[in-house]
């Protein structure tokens, strides 16, 4: 089972906050991928009425979270893609903060314990960018067009009938 995600979306958030319980066969693993054309319009009203805490909107929205994207991919190297991208979806959808702004992404890292100086240098090696690369052709390839998407017992569930699957 894996669940892939971009944090500039916040359905994206509110699948995160519900998908590692959501099933009794266990936890997904997490997969960041860099989809902006897979983020459908934020209808904020929906959303905060299923976020798991009033939300305070980051501007702009969505954010450019490349910079967020590669720190994601990097923390799941070490172990800590569910701490870093739950702290950073907070930091963005519950703090209002920009992600697009590394100060922001760095606050999610060290929520998790991720030097600031090991997310930098880790962000700017060339195997983290082909990772995130590799992990979003390998959605596309599996036929994900809309995030947040979830790949369970072979079958691809996205956007909004996963959304309804996990609220459900």
């Amino acid at each position: 089972m894996i669940f892939y995600y971009d944090l500039a979306d916040p359905w994206c958030w509110v699948a995160a906050e519900l998908v590692n319980s959501a099933f009794d066969d266990g936890v997904p693993e997490w997969q960041p991928v860099l989809m902006p054309d897979a983020i459908a319009a934020v209808d904020m009203d929906a959303v905060a009425q299923h976020a798991p805490m009033p939300p305070r909107w980051p501007e702009p929205l969505p954010a450019d979270t490349h910079t967020a994207m590669l720190a994601a991919t990097f923390a799941k190297k070490s172990g800590r893609a569910v701490a870093f991208s739950l702290a950073a979806f907070r930091q963005a959808f519950a703090a209002g903060r920009d992600l697009g702004q590394q100060d922001n992404v760095l606050i999610a890292a060290a929520a998790c314990e991720l030097h600031p100086k090991a997310v930098l240098k880790g962000i700017e090696m060339r195997s983290t960018r082909d990772d995130l690369a590799e992990a979003t052709r390998a959605a596309r390839d599996l036929g994900i067009t809309e995030l947040p998407a979830l790949v369970r017992d072979g079958r691809v569930h996205q956007g909004k009938p996963l959304l309804d699957l996990l609220l459900s």
